[in-house]
């Protein structure tokens, strides 16, 4: 027998992002439960900013009869010259009977002790005090709070409850309130207690006092109402999805509004408007033809017959920090760009000062700048000297933000307020691009650095963090990587790789380190080459394949990746393989840096001379990629598919027998000078 059950937590409101954070846990939560207590039943969970919803149409009223039956020590063990054994008396006590109602049953040719139970179903109404504890219980909020005199905790006071199974109403308490048949609708509609008359009642006692339960209903609307208001006003509001879901879970009715601002805000850069918009109060930015413009919306939480008063409310506080804005704004401006104080902020201990930093990433810029120099004089026109100077110039300015007082405001506009204030000052545009490029990308899939010129300021600053921290023990361990170390290295890979430049990572390391106190480069490299495996996308055996063969230019790695896994990833591919795969085994034991030359004259065979003529060609001839090159070489099977029908390899003679084994074992170190094809799987 099922019944439908409701149960509702009411809490004074709740903040929105540690809820949103642990949604999907407070529902799984929930289905283990009701697994654990053999309940198991459909249910969804909804919330509103003052109640957690749980609500099941058709939950069983009880559990069901189980049948216990356990296995005991044997017959043998558990006698001894008539008497019991201990380990008789211990399975009596684990089943909780008097060892004379334990019965006997054959265990495979043995016999062993054995205990049989009916055991009932316990009724659902007298499990759900437990259960809802334990629900509650397992919500990891994080900061919890303490209300009253009571010493347990939740992450916001609880103010009412209700259980409902059926008609019934159950009796639960939780942090000293009782379960009843109240609930509480839109302060604007009553601060009093509503009674549910029953279950069945409850959607619409909340919708009659303003209150929209579901939350995907609540988004479905405001996108709704977004709509409306673009086709109105003419105008594009930014839809960020995470301000959204925050808005979703601070409104029971919600409303969106049109706001307007002083025009002469929109001085300030839009970023800066954006911000105090979004991290302050949750408005939306609005656009027109591209630009953003003087308006906001607001979803506005109120129920009224006239919203003129909440938009003038917003708009009056909003003023206020769009004007502190403006201030910093213009003060930075006045007093320019400098990094004077950033000598007195500690970046890391063991690491000095930002100063030191800047002058460290200087160091890394100039001497990568050294190596990529022709390509930079021909994107730019700029010669040598002037890409050194605005090299300097550009990461000794990436930082100086730190120190004006927007920044100190908005700690996340950090590089783009210098990019800004750099470009308003007057740089040069490849000076201010890459300060607001400087911490590209900032994750997977993130934009890249427009420039190479952009794109070397980004790698010495990763590099330096990478290369101080490993010199100061900071490693990553396990899960934890607190620097991000990780997205680094993920970052260096793709900024080489999208500017087709070379990074040998040895050669690197032993370029950069004098400038670190004295450690073990090796494990750097392998936790480069670590994250390089995570960061390609790729049959992970073609990646692991290409390593093997000891790249270390992490270009020429991506390169010979992509080739690699595009031949593997064919239909045809694992067909032919088998072919090769008998190459690398035949080559194991050959020393692929001796002597492998072949002498012509001791070819007995026919294919021995076809394959000789068809891998000398593919290695005589020029390739404008691997894949080209690979597809040479795999294009030998038909002539290494009649070697092995008409050859022996492993022949008595052993001048014969070493001739043909480093004719092999060449194909093999020259498919190995692209990646091992020994690693690969299909």
């Amino acid at each position: 027998m099922t019944q439908p059950l409701l149960i509702e937590i009411g809490v004074e409101e709740l903040p929105a992002i540690p809820l949103l954070k642990i949604v999907k846990n407070i529902e799984a939560s929930w289905q283990k439960l009701l697994e654990s207590y053999k309940l198991r039943s459909d249910f969804t969970f909804v919330y509103t900013p003052r109640r957690l919803v749980l609500r099941h149409d058709a939950m069983p009223t009880k559990q069901e009869d189980s049948t216990i039956e356990l296995m005991g020590p044997p017959e043998t063990a558990a006698f001894k010259d008539g008497e019991p054994t201990p380990a008789a008396l211990g399975f009596a006590r684990k089943c909780g009977v008097d060892l004379s109602e334990l019965g006997r049953a054959q265990k495979g040719k043995t016999e062993v002790l054995y205990f049989k139970k009916e055991e009932k179903g316990a009724q659902t109404a007298t499990l759900l005090q437990e259960m809802i504890e334990k629900w509650i219980a397992s919500m990891a909020f994080g900061k919890m709070m303490r209300w009253g005199d009571r010493s347990d905790e939740f992450i916001r006071p609880v103010r009412w409850l209700q259980v409902r199974l059926g008609e019934t109403s159950v009796p639960v308490e939780l942090f000293g309130v009782e379960s009843d048949t109240k609930t509480y609708v839109h302060r604007m509609v009553t601060y009093d207690a509503v009674d549910v008359p029953a279950i069945e009642n409850y959607e619409k006692v909340l919708q009659e006092g303003a209150v929209m339960i579901e939350p995907k209903a609540r988004e479905a609307l405001i996108l709704e109402q977004f709509d409306a208001l673009e086709d109105t006003h003419g105008i594009v509001i930014e839809r960020d999805s995470a301000l959204l879901a925050e808005v979703v879970a601070i409104t029971e009715n919600p409303k969106a509004l049109v706001g307007n601002f002083d025009e002469m805000f929109l001085e300030l850069p839009p970023e800066v408007i954006i911000t105090s918009m979004k991290e302050h109060q949750r408005y939306f930015p609005v656009f027109e033809k591209g630009k953003i413009t003087n308006k906001f919306v607001v979803v506005s939480n109120a129920y009224t017959d006239d919203y003129s008063k909440v938009i003038a409310g917003n708009e009056r506080v909003l003023k206020p920090r769009l004007a502190d804005g403006l201030f910093f704004y213009r003060n930075d401006l006045k007093n320019g760009l400098s990094t004077d104080g950033l000598e007195k902020v500690q970046f890391i201990d063991g690491l000095g000062t930002l100063a030191d930093k800047i002058k460290r990433e200087k160091h890394i810029a100039l001497r990568l700048l050294a190596l990529y120099m022709d390509r930079l004089e021909v994107q730019t026109g700029k010669s040598a000297a002037e890409l050194e100077k605005l090299m300097d110039r550009a990461v000794e300015l990436a930082k100086a933000d730190l120190m004006s007082e927007m920044v100190y405001e908005f700690t996340e506009l950090q590089g783009l307020m210098g990019y800004y204030y750099a470009k308003a000052l007057g740089e040069d545009p490849l000076v201010y691009n890459a300060i607001k490029e400087q911490y590209m990308p900032v994750g997977e899939g993130a934009e890249l650095p427009s420039s190479l010129f952009s794109a070397i300021v980004a790698m010495s600053i990763k590099l330096d963090t990478l290369l101080g921290l490993f010199s100061v023990g900071k490693i990553p361990t396990g899960s934890k990587d607190p620097f991000a170390l990780r997205r680094a290295v993920n970052g260096i890979v793709r900024i080489v790789t999208d500017n087709d430049v070379p990074f040998h990572i040895d050669d690197m390391l032993e370029l950069l380190k004098g400038e670190y106190a004295q450690f073990d480069t090796e494990v750097l490299k392998a936790f480069i080459i670590e994250r390089i495996n995570k960061s390609l996308d790729a049959n992970p055996s073609v990646i692991a394949a290409v390593l093997a063969s000891g790249e270390l230019d992490i270009n020429e790695i991506a390169k010979k990746v992509a080739a690699l896994n595009e031949i593997v990833g064919s239909d045809e591919f694992k067909e032919q393989f088998t072919t090769f795969k008998r190459v690398a085994n035949i080559s194991k034991d050959v020393d692929l840096e001796g002597d492998l030359s072949i002498d012509v004259s001791l070819f007995k065979e026919d294919a021995e001379v076809a394959l000789y003529n068809a891998y000398e060609k593919v290695i005589n001839s020029d390739y404008p990629d691997y894949k080209t090159k690979l597809e040479a070489l795999f294009g030998l099977k038909r002539e290494l598919d009649q070697y092995f029908d008409d050859v022996l390899v492993n022949a008595e003679d052993e001048d014969l027998k070493r001739n043909r084994l480093h004719m092999i074992a060449s194909i093999y170190k020259t498919f190995r000078d692209i990646a091992d094809i020994k690693e690969i799987t299909v």
